[in-house]
């Protein structure tokens, strides 16, 4: 009995040692500890997977030994040992936990503990178990990826299908069937098929396609079926239903997959309804229909209205090229024009010949396409008979074509006339000079005088208007244009027309603001504009009328108003009466109207401007045309103008040559200067001014176009040519006016153009700037 204590310490130990090999060879980890929750044991797996070795664990907390959160939110969870301790309950598995090691190694566990109790069943420690779970937990997430990856194919497949068991009943459907026959999985899954969508799908097709599947377990595969659904209505649907195989190759499953092709079948019920209508149209249409083989050209179809055309036979033209009808000159061509449709895919020809099988040609357009036709490309041709629309286009061609040569001759007369009535004005005006000289002049002859003056201005205006058309009707307006005021516009107008209004005894109201408008346009265009408006309500005003004209702006516009008391113009004139040469009803003294070009040139100048004139009139009560045109916006200030005085250009005596085969301007010119204390010489052709030139040596040569023998330009070329003569003065003195006119002369060596009737004080201006020898 002295031995037994020792007998049972030897006992415990042995114990001991038993239970920690058998921890130690267990494959899962175990950890121990006392009441405190200090660590009092760890086998190798435990060390292996915590991190930690029994010498550094022994007397740590549990909870920084056994680290542990969990895997989806990442927080730190309860360790199971302290619940265990706390409660003196075995505390289960645990779901969704990572274990972090002391290296930050993070593995998934399951874990167990239980408390451990002495022989009074106090609780004296406590026992965790746990296991490494990384391997299995990624063998169940492979597979859960692969089931997702399969059912979410399963679900976008956008044909529906069904899964059938031996029993007919359906064990699932896809989205796709649920969405396009509008049920739902509760109405579907272990529903007899038959009876789904209360008897729907009871379909006599359908039953044939399962019954052949289950007898002789061959797949049924691309059967029709049509069916009047309730719910969706008429469908056409496609079925291939096929067994589902195992592993053990035993299984009941169908898999029932359903094709709608109704869009299909519409479709193709579609095309042939087109089909049905085309062929109609085709046999039907009054233009011959050529169709042809996209890639050789030869003609597969033809029309009636083509055969009729040709008097061919359909059997005689398919199978033939184009060239072969006519159609092209020959092989090379038709090739050519066939290789044109297949890269472009459409062509247009016109006036292509055709001839008949009895040999009548006739004239004929192709408009030819390349489309798809059943599934192949061909060539269509639509042919049609243009000979007798060939031969009214040509009339109607040939008429434009006259009428166009009497436009471009009545120009060219209007210019002609023009130049021609200046002729005779130019010595009518240098002999008013003249007369204007003369110191002793009577009443009577001051009276004559003055008549001869204002007609020979009416002589001038008119055959301005004459040039003017001339140059719009052709296009050849040039606008010089600048920043001008509205007023001045207004004022020269007014001195222009005044003797005009003073002669019928007109009263003349003008209206203009304080404040200038100021316009980017010709001056002198626009003078012409508010001149032809005055001199019409002049013409048309009875006398002792009253004419207003007034110019206001009006928000971005300026607005020019010239109103009369005059006849007022007729209703069914007022759609026309800016159109060239329109008059109203002339008188038998002919007091009223002119050309019938005043108010054309009104029109087209305005317009040219970017404005726009109306008119306002009725008969009896006057007239009103109103003037539209695009002000300036902020115009920089004008320089001052230059001081000179009011006295007319006198300076010295010149050596004048005066060139003109008018003789009576000639000698009245040369008179005038003469008049003026010029020397000067006259020559009546080309020949003669050279000579004249060479041996006079003039300041200033005064030279007409127009010459005999030798016209001014030739003249003005050789006198360039003289070494003596190089450095005088040439002044053309032409009844040409036109741009092309100015360019021409200024290329020939002249160094100022005036136009016949030349201004006397405008040429007193040049003469006053040449210097005498």
């Amino acid at each position: 009995m002295k031995d037994h204590p020792q007998s049972t310490g030897e006992a415990l130990h042995e114990q001991r040692e038993w239970l920690r090999v058998t921890l130690s060879s267990i494959g899962d980890g175990v950890i121990t500890c006392d009441t405190s929750g200090n660590v009092t044991f760890l086998n190798p797996v435990a060390q292996n997977l915590t991190g930690w070795s029994q010498d550094e664990a022994v007397g740590v907390p549990l909870v920084t030994v056994f680290n542990i959160i969990n895997q989806d939110t990442r927080r730190t969870v309860e360790n199971p040992a302290t619940r265990a301790l706390r409660e003196g309950v075995i505390v289960g598995l645990a779901n969704h936990t990572l274990l972090i090691s002391k290296d930050g190694t993070e593995r998934a566990i399951d874990d167990s503990a239980a408390p451990i109790r002495n022989e009074s069943n106090e609780v004296a420690g406590v026992v965790l178990v746990f296991r490494d779970i990384s391997e299995r937990y990624q063998q169940e997430r492979r597979i859960q990826d692969t089931l997702s990856y399969a059912n979410n194919i399963i679900a976008t497949l956008r044909e529906p299908f069904l899964v059938i068991n031996g029993n007919l009943k359906v064990q699932t459907a896809n989205r796709s069937f649920y969405e396009n026959f509008r049920t739902t999985p509760k109405e579907t899954e272990g529903v007899f098929v038959y009876n789904l969508s209360n008897g729907q799908w009871d379909i006599p097709g359908l039953r044939s396609v399962l019954a052949a599947v289950l007898a002789d377990h061959h797949p049924v595969l691309n059967y029709e079926v049509e069916h009047d659904f309730p719910t969706i209505g008429r469908r056409f649907l496609v079925l291939n239903a096929v067994r589902i195989r195992k592993m053990d190759n035993q299984s009941n499953l169908i898999l029932l997959a359903i094709e709608d092709i109704t869009d299909q079948k519409r479709s193709e019920l579609a095309l042939k309804d087109s089909e049905v209508r085309y062929r109609r149209l085709f046999e039907s249409a009054k233009d011959g229909i050529l169709i042809l083989d996209y890639n050789t050209g030869l003609i597969t179809d033809a029309n009636p209205f083509m055969s009729e055309l040709l008097n061919y036979p359909k059997d005689d033209l398919v199978g033939k090229e184009l060239w072969e009808i006519g159609l092209f000159r020959d092989k090379a061509e038709n090739e050519a024009a066939v290789r044109e449709v297949q890269e472009r895919s459409y062509k247009r020809w016109e006036h292509l010949p055709l001839e008949t099988k009895l040999g009548n040609r006739v004239e004929v357009e192709i408009v030819a396409n390349a489309y798809r036709e059943d599934h192949q490309q061909v060539i269509q041709c639509n042919i049609r008979d243009i000979t007798e629309r060939s031969r009214m286009e040509r009339k109607v061609k040939e008429q434009s074509e006259h009428l166009a040569d009497l436009g471009r001759r009545k120009d060219e007369f209007l210019a002609m006339l023009s130049h021609e009535l200046r002729n005779p004005l130019a010595p009518i005006s240098n002999a008013l000079q003249i007369l204007r000289l003369q110191k002793n002049e009577d009443q009577l002859q001051q009276s004559a005088r003055t008549t001869i003056e204002r007609q020979v201005g009416q002589l001038r205006h008119i055959i301005d208007d004459l040039m003017e058309v001339s140059r719009i009707t052709t296009g050849r307006v040039q606008l010089r244009q600048d920043r001008i005021a509205a007023a001045g516009i207004v004022e020269r107008a007014v001195e222009s027309a005044r003797p005009l209004l003073d002669q019928h005894r007109h009263e003349l109201t003008v209206t203009v603001p304080s404040q200038p408008i100021w316009l980017y346009a010709d001056a002198a265009r626009l003078e012409q504009v508010v001149v032809n408006l005055l001199t019409n309500a002049a013409k048309y005003t009875t006398d002792g009328g009253h004419v207003w004209l007034s110019v206001q702006q009006e928000g971005d516009e300026a607005v020019l108003r010239v109103r009369d008391t005059g006849v007022g113009i007729a209703p069914e004139l007022l759609p026309r009466i800016f159109d060239l040469f329109t008059q109203a009803e002339r008188t038998l003294d002919r007091s009223q109207g002119g050309l019938g070009i005043g108010l054309a040139l009104v029109h087209r100048l305005v317009e040219l401007h970017r404005g726009r004139v109306e008119v306002h009139s009725s008969l009896g009560r006057g007239s009103e045309f109103v003037v539209r045109l695009p002000v300036m916006r902020s115009p920089a200030p004008l320089p001052p103008p230059p001081v000179t005085e009011a006295t007319k250009p006198t300076g010295p005596s010149l050596r004048v040559l005066v060139v003109d085969d008018n003789v009576d301007a000639a000698t009245t010119l040369a008179e005038l200067l003469k008049a003026y204390r010029h020397d000067t010489r006259t020559a009546f052709d080309g020949l003669a001014a050279v000579e004249a030139a060479i041996a006079y040596q003039p300041d200033v040569v005064l030279l007409d176009i127009g010459l005999p023998k030798l016209d001014g330009y030739e003249v003005a070329n050789r006198i360039r040519q003289q070494p003596t003569l190089k450095h005088i003065v040439l002044v053309a003195m032409t009844g040409y006016g036109l741009e092309s006119d100015r360019e021409r002369s200024k290329a020939a060596g002249f160094n100022h153009h005036l136009v016949k009737p030349a201004e006397f004080d405008k040429l007193q201006e040049i003469l006053a700037t040449v210097k005498p020898k």
